[in-house]
């Protein structure tokens, strides 16, 4: 019967043995699981911030986008505008070099029998209001008025 026992206390020994080893191991697999576990959760989080984080920067980029297409529509209005004024500046310059021509022409024209080409003092300039003395010119101010529809393209420089 010792002997018995003998192997039967051995086994079951090695029972407590192989439990013991068995729980060992259970015990590592459970905290390896639970180590795993926490770092997914981590990784979890680490991602969820990141998307957080782009997704703030998407809102922002937006609102930039937002900003500088209204900019960019306010100078394309101010550039149209410029643009117009400067059609009706070209058509006004267009408009008094022609009258400074036609002037010039009538100065040459008042001037004609005179060597130096102006009028001496001694003659009077007829033809205006009244006659001028002293290389005096007496011209009417008359406003010139000119609108982009009456702007001659063909005076475009």
């Amino acid at each position: 019967m010792d002997s018995s026992s003998g192997i039967s206390s051995n086994s079951s020994s090695g029972l407590q043995n192989s439990g013991s080893e068995g729980d060992l191991l259970d015990q590592r697999k459970r905290k390896r699981m639970i180590s795993n576990r926490e770092s997914a959760r981590r990784s979890r989080l680490r991602k969820q911030k990141h998307l957080d984080g782009l997704m703030a920067q998407v809102a922002q980029l937006r609102k930039e986008n937002h900003h500088m297409l209204t900019a960019l529509n306010l100078t394309a209005q101010h550039y149209v505008g410029v643009e117009s004024e400067n059609t009706i500046l070209r058509a006004q310059a267009a408009e008094l070099t022609s009258r400074l021509h036609s002037l010039n022409e009538i100065v040459c024209f008042l001037c004609a029998g005179n060597n130096d080409g102006f009028p001496s003092e001694e003659e009077p300039v007829y033809g205006m209001d009244e006659p001028v003395m002293n290389y005096g010119w007496n011209c009417s101010s008359q406003p010139i008025i000119m609108t982009a529809a009456s702007a001659d393209a063909g005076f475009l420089y």
